[in-house]
């Protein structure tokens, strides 16, 4: 019984890996080519074969332990005298060079130096992907004219089990991508040529003649080692993909050093694929929220997931961009915010039959008078006169920054979702003005076709329901803004005149405020004056 030592093979030139899992243990048998442990590097995951066959008697690495090319692994006991592999003898630089030099014909050298010299173009081919069977190419990492350095990503490859990214076995530059995202490609397929100031050294072709026996076992090759193979998918993989999270072990491997949840990331490449950007990008974004504002919601527990497909029949969609966006900014001013909503009435009676008056005025101008660009005008004067409900939080909520502009966001419902865009300076427009730029923006929003620069610079918003119903609402302030005015259904009621009821048409209003920077007292002046400027609008022009 002899004991061997089985030691890490070339993994691909990668200067180091990480063991994830150990698939023996001591007292097994191994058989040749059995897999030992799974190391995982920035590009791929592979599981290293044993290279005897015999009884583990020892382990010589843990999970989590960084190995590179040689470094070992385990102890074997094989059965019967195992011959010992001789030890390399030392050949001196000079003697192999002129071994070297002389199995080369002479007339070939001023070739191969000039060859040297000049820049030439190599191809990459598909490396061992683990399966015979095809693969499909789903992203393109580079593009024709960039740089790569040994190691860097060139494409993403996909199959039914596990994603690979196959790096670059050599720097240079990219002259010729032969393959587009989509196709299927196997070992050995062309990916690209890469254009390197030498001919790679990746597969040195050298002819060495027979040499003398005495010399023979002083350079001759170990004992084949089985190249590794791409590992299987693990069974966390198994269990990530089935919940639709499509990533590389590069991009697992820094999500555990993060310690993020990959299901709590969103994907930005194909088919949702998760990159190292979207990692770092929520990262960045968990570090810029407030402390209280963590997952679950200023240390709330999260609502747990239920299966509802267990009580019926139930039907899942997938969540726009733009409606999971405002989901989030809701919730984030909900719970940053300490919202207190006042609500009071208008008596718009004398306004709508003067919005009535300007109907023909209205039709010869092609624009359509609803009674929203005078609700924006009587808010742009409350805001001039109100200067703190156009002011927001700074320096840690140590100062208050007045702006010296009116932009009034216009909440806009669409079939994509709900869209702000911003009416600037709505102070200096007239009625006219308003209400063709209002019909403006809206029709963009409902296409999508608003500029980033149309929904930025708000300090105030107003929230409209119009005619589909409803008393009153609290609507959620829009940070960092400080204050927004909810607008319910108008509806006709009886109002006491002092001798009798009459019936007056009310417009409910509902102003949400942020109760750090607006107090009771500032909300009622604000509110007194905006009902007063909408019951009477010759108030507007004062």
């Amino acid at each position: 019984m002899t004991k061997q030592q089985v030691t890490v093979p070339d993994i691909g030139g990668a200067e180091g890996a990480e063991v994830i899992e150990l698939l023996v243990a001591v007292g097994d048998e191994i058989s040749v080519d059995q897999s030992l442990i799974v190391l995982e590097s920035d590009k791929a995951s592979m599981e290293i074969p044993s290279t005897v066959a015999g009884v583990l008697v020892e382990l010589l690495v843990t999970e989590g332990q960084e190995l590179a090319e040689g470094a070992p692994l385990a102890v074997i006991e094989v059965a019967g005298d195992t011959a010992a592999v001789p030890e390399p003898q030392a050949v001196d630089s000079e003697t192999l060079a002129e071994v070297i030099i002389e199995s080369a014909p002479a007339e070939s050298a001023p070739s191969v130096a000039a060859e040297a010299a000049d820049a030439v173009s190599s191809r990459v081919p598909v490396p061992d992907i683990g399966t015979d069977e095809a693969v499909e190419v789903i992203e393109l990492s580079v593009k024709v004219g960039d740089t790569v350095a040994e190691g860097d990503s060139l494409v993403v490859l996909e199959s039914d089990k596990a994603s690979m990214e196959v790096p670059a076995p050599f720097g240079g530059e990219i002259t010729e991508i032969q393959v587009s995202e989509g196709d299927s490609v196997k070992q050995g397929d062309a990916l690209l040529l890469i254009k390197t100031s030498a001919a790679p050294q990746q597969e040195p072709v050298v002819a060495v003649p027979p040499m003398p026996a005495e010399v023979a076992p002083a350079i001759a090759p170990a004992a084949p080692v089985p190249k590794p193979q791409v590992a299987a998918p693990l069974e966390a993989d198994a269990v990530e993909s089935s919940g639709g999270i499509y990533a590389g072990p590069a991009v697992r491997k820094l999500a555990r050093e993060f310690g993020v949840t990959l299901a709590e990331v969103s994907g930005s490449g194909p088919r949702g694929r998760l990159l190292k950007e979207d990692l770092q990008k929520y990262v960045q974004d968990r570090l810029n929220k407030p402390a209280t504002a963590t997952a679950g919601g200023a240390g709330l527990p999260l609502v747990p997931e239920m299966d509802f497909s267990r009580f019926g029949e139930v039907d899942i969609t997938q969540r726009s961009k733009l409606d999971k966006l405002t989901a989030s900014n809701m919730q984030r001013s909900w719970l940053n915010v300490p919202h207190v909503t006042q609500n009071d009435s208008a008596d718009i009676t004398e306004l709508e039959a003067f919005r009535a008056s300007m109907k023909v005025e209205a039709e010869r101008r092609s624009v359509k008078l609803t009674p929203m660009p005078f609700l924006i005008k009587a808010l742009a004067v409350a805001l001039r006169d109100h200067p703190k409900f156009c002011s927001s939080l700074a320096d840690g909520g140590d100062a208050l920054v007045y702006k010296k502009y009116i932009h009034i966001g216009m909440a806009v419902d669409t079939p994509a979702g709900l869209m702000v865009p911003v009416i600037r300076d709505a102070d200096k427009k007239s009625v006219w003005d308003l209400a063709e730029e209002i019909l403006e923006l809206a029709g963009k929003a409902k296409e999508r076709k608003l500029s980033p620069a149309q929904m930025q610079g708000g300090c105030f918003t107003i929230s409209s329901l119009g005619n589909i119903g409803g008393t009153g609402f609290t609507p959620i302030v829009n940070t960092p803004e400080v204050g927004i005015l909810g607008v319910s259904r108008a509806d006709i009621q009886p109002v006491w005149d002092g001798q009798d009821f009459a019936p007056r048409k009310m417009l409910p209003l509902s102003l949400s405020y942020d109760h750090r920077v607006i107090n009771g007292g500032d909300a009622g002046r604000f509110m007194t004056q905006l009902v007063a400027l909408l019951s009477d609008i010759r108030h507007l022009i004062m």
